[in-house]
């Protein structure tokens, strides 16, 4: 995981927020998550780390866009496969043997 450099230290007191056990937060002002919450909540898929090689002007146009190329890219290739599977009358994979090896 990167390290995010930040110029200005953060404001938040964070040893006084590491102190406080869970027992201590006042929950009191988050609304309960009704059915109606979990009728609509949608699961998404695990991401996998892979290595794939495109065309150089592919990736270009995708980094055009600014930071989020790889979710660009990700959402791109749903779109395409959610269409295919459409068109020719499959179901969604079955999450069996897609985790890593």
């Amino acid at each position: 995981m990167k390290k995010r450099d930040s110029k200005a230290p953060s404001p938040t007191d964070w040893a006084r927020v590491d102190a406080i056990r869970d027992e201590e937060i006042d929950y009191s002002d988050i609304p309960e998550l009704g059915d109606d919450f979990f009728e609509k909540a949608t699961l998404t898929p695990a991401k996998q780390a892979i290595t794939i090689r495109l065309d150089s002007d592919v990736v270009l146009w995708l980094k055009e866009g600014g930071k989020g190329y790889q979710t660009r890219a990700n959402r791109i290739l749903r779109s395409v496969m959610e269409a295919q599977r459409k068109r020719d009358g499959m179901s969604a994979p079955s999450k069996k043997g897609t985790g890593p090896s």
